[in-house]
């Protein structure tokens, strides 16, 4: 390991500054690596621990009466869950609901936390006519549930088709996934004149934010606290875990990102859209074709 080049370019994920210490090393110590790395040594050795199994019901309880009624804060949640029989208290659900990222009317997923460090961007879709394909893309990231736990999905959306360009399963919140997703996503299209998301770290870090300048995209980016600033994808997610995830128990990742490729395949390209005069997203996406 070059010590004097370890403050240079460091990246801004935890996880890849935490592979680059080399426990072994003969020259620099462990402590000296995390110094430079700018970790906390704690973090090198910490390993989250998993929930129980009752906390893996009630997350899937409160993923499911949220997307039902995405009013209900902490405080009805927790009395929803007393009805059903669970000796809850407000600061369990709270807890639980935050780790889904939950708050009543905004998901403000923990999984979309601000970095104090990262760049913001307006919002640049307020009193715009979204009027034909690739004029906005947009993206978000939900939890999405398993047998045994959760992981990440991101969607990169069309906004005037509806259409599902790319999407990233993990179970990790690490920038770099996503960044190759959006790579793979302009590859495969042509380039929006804007792209959406929310304040995210994901969404806010450098790594995504030079693909977006260096292909020349405006970049917006919505208010705090605002839910139909990015209100497409939100209608998404509704539509992905009523129709696919919640019929589903998927035993893995793979299994997960199998099932959910094979359903957002079906809703771009047979699922007929009331808002699109029953037209699929792929049909108004490639057509060019007007909403109303």
């Amino acid at each position: 390991m070059n010590s004097s080049g370890l403050k240079k370019n460091l990246p801004d994920s935890l996880e890849q500054r935490k592979s680059l210490i080399e426990s072994g090393h003969q020259a620099i110590s462990i402590k000296r690596q995390c110094e430079l790395l700018g970790l906390n040594r704690s973090t090198l050795y910490y390993q989250p621990k998993p929930e129980k199994d009752e906390n893996i019901k009630l997350l899937r309880l409160i993923d499911e009466e949220y997307t039902r009624h995405p009013f209900y804060g902490y405080r009805k949640m927790t009395c929803y869950l007393q009805r059903l029989g669970f000796g809850v208290n407000h600061k369990r659900v709270r807890r639980l609901m935050r780790k889904l990222g939950l708050a009543a009317i905004y998901p403000a997923p923990n999984l979309s936390k601000p970095c104090k460090e990262h760049l913001k961007f307006p919002y640049l879709l307020r009193e715009l006519e979204i009027a034909h394909p690739n004029q906005v893309w947009a993206t978000d990231i939900t939890y999405i549930r398993m047998k045994d736990g959760f992981i990440c999905l991101l969607a990169i959306m069309d906004w005037h088709s509806r259409f599902v360009i790319e999407i990233e399963v993990s179970n990790t919140l690490e920038t770099t996934a996503y960044v190759n997703c959006l790579k793979r996503a302009l590859e495969r299209e042509s380039k929006p004149e804007i792209f959406n998301s929310d304040q995210g770290s994901q969404f806010t870090s450098v790594e995504w934010l030079n693909v977006l300048q260096e292909n020349g995209i405006a970049i917006s980016m919505d208010g705090r606290g605002r839910c139909f600033d990015n209100i497409m994808v939100e209608r998404l997610w509704r539509s992905v875990k009523y129709e696919e995830v919640y019929l589903k128990d998927y035993r893995d990742v793979w299994e997960a990102e199998e099932s959910l490729r094979k359903y957002l395949s079906f809703y771009n390209n047979e699922r007929p859209h009331q808002s699109l005069k029953y037209q699929t997203p792929a049909e108004v996406y490639r057509n060019g074709s007007k909403r109303n």
